[in-house]
């Protein structure tokens, strides 16, 4: 394999920091260091700022009519407004959008927008780029974890599919965008600082303003740190199940072998705030012959009694070379009766975004971790 390095990339200048993405306190710091504003009128400038980038949405300095012309210029010498770059937008024939972004060189993750869901509309968010547990259904586990997303590249998102559907300002009556759903590529609770930290931002009611109630965040069962998620963010808890015993979600979910289902249920149920208004959500994806069963239908009513619960029923969704199939719809509606029965909410969820690798468990970029030692072999190659 031959690997081209840009030598004189060390020479370039560093690129020019941008303003969206940034915390109220990151605002106001970068006002007083780049030596813009009185250290005393930094957090009103900062909150002005904060409600033309979250609320409006803005992409030009000019456009903060009620920030002075002097320190507008002033802005636009020393930062941007600018989002990370979309490198492919795909729309499916059912409307759901795929955004592939480039965070870095060489580092890019997916979004999903799906229309229709929720109250109106959820966008699906990555917080990695690949990810470590290697889910054996799951396409985006085929890719190692390249790096965790920051908050600001969390946040990015939200803000790259808001300008793609033209949904500012936030007091918006007709906005699409109305659920956040961590549940593109990477596991959150691996990268829980910045995941926290970009719902605070998401959440505010000055700024993007998606209630914490809309914001839903996945985990494969990080057992350690699902209390924490509660408590931290107050958001509603998904948990990717699939199994309901212990063997076979070793094979499906390897993160099993070490946080059991015994010892996940307990952290579930020890979730803030539980309550049947404030509902887990059960991802569980149908494989034929595989978890589908009656048997395990029931199995699954045994396990979850006494948690409110809600259980989605996902077809499986193919991906290249994938080992599993996708259950028989018949299958799939007798599973559902037998916890529908037991009084669960169980809806099947309509594949949707399938034609563009957009569906849930499809995600995957083709970004690649390179190693320091990976990268001084490359310069000795290139200096011959």
């Amino acid at each position: 394999m031959t690997i081209a390095l840009d030598l004189a990339s060390a020479n370039r200048p560093a690129p020019t920091p941008s303003l969206a993405g940034m915390t109220r306190e990151e605002l106001r710091s970068a006002l007083i260091d780049a030596g813009l504003v009185e250290e005393k009128k930094a957090k009103m400038r900062a909150e002005q700022l904060w409600r033309w980038i979250y609320h409006h949405g803005v992409t030009d300095f000019d456009a903060m009519t009620n920030v002075s012309k002097d320190l507008r210029a002033a802005l636009e010498t020393r930062f941007t407004l600018d989002r990370p770059r979309v490198v492919e937008r795909l729309v499916s024939v059912d409307g759901t959008r795929k955004y592939l972004i480039e965070l870095a060189p060489g580092v890019e993750c997916e979004t999903v927008f799906i229309p229709s869901v929720g109250r109106s509309g959820a966008l699906c968010v990555s917080s990695q780029v690949g990810c470590t547990l290697n889910c054996t259904f799951c396409h985006t586990g085929t890719q190692p974890l390249v790096r965790n997303l920051t908050a600001a590249e969390i946040v990015a998102q939200v803000m790259i599919a808001r300008d793609d559907i033209g949904e500012w300002p936030s007091t918006n009556e007709d906005r699409q965008i109305t659920n956040i759903v961590f549940m593109g590529m990477g596991e959150p609770l691996y990268n829980l600082d910045h995941v926290a930290k970009s719902i605070d931002i998401i959440s505010d009611g000055e700024g993007i303003q998606i209630g914490r109630r809309r914001i839903t965040v996945s985990t494969s069962g990080v057992v350690p740190k699902i209390v924490e998620l509660g408590e931290r963010t107050g958001t509603m808890l998904a948990i990717s199940l699939h199994a309901t015993n212990d063997p076979l979600r070793d094979e499906l979910v390897p993160l099993n072998k070490k946080y059991p289902i015994a010892e996940l249920m307990d952290a579930i149920r020890a979730y803030p705030d539980l309550s049947n208004a404030r509902r887990v959500t059960f991802e569980y994806v149908m494989l034929k012959g595989v978890n589908d069963s009656l048997a395990e239908a029931k199995a699954l009513v045994r396990l979850l009694k006494g948690i409110p619960s809600k259980i989605n029923l996902i077809p499986f969704n193919p991906w290249p070379n994938s080992p599993y199939e996708c259950s028989d719809w018949d299958t799939i509606e007798a599973f559902a009766e037998v916890v529908n029965r037991a009084g669960y909410a169980s809806p099947i969820r309509t594949p949707r975004g399938r034609d563009i690798f957009a569906a849930c468990g499809q995600l995957r970029s083709e970004s690649k971790k390179v190693s320091a030692a990976e990268r001084r072999k490359a310069e000795r190659a290139v200096a011959g």
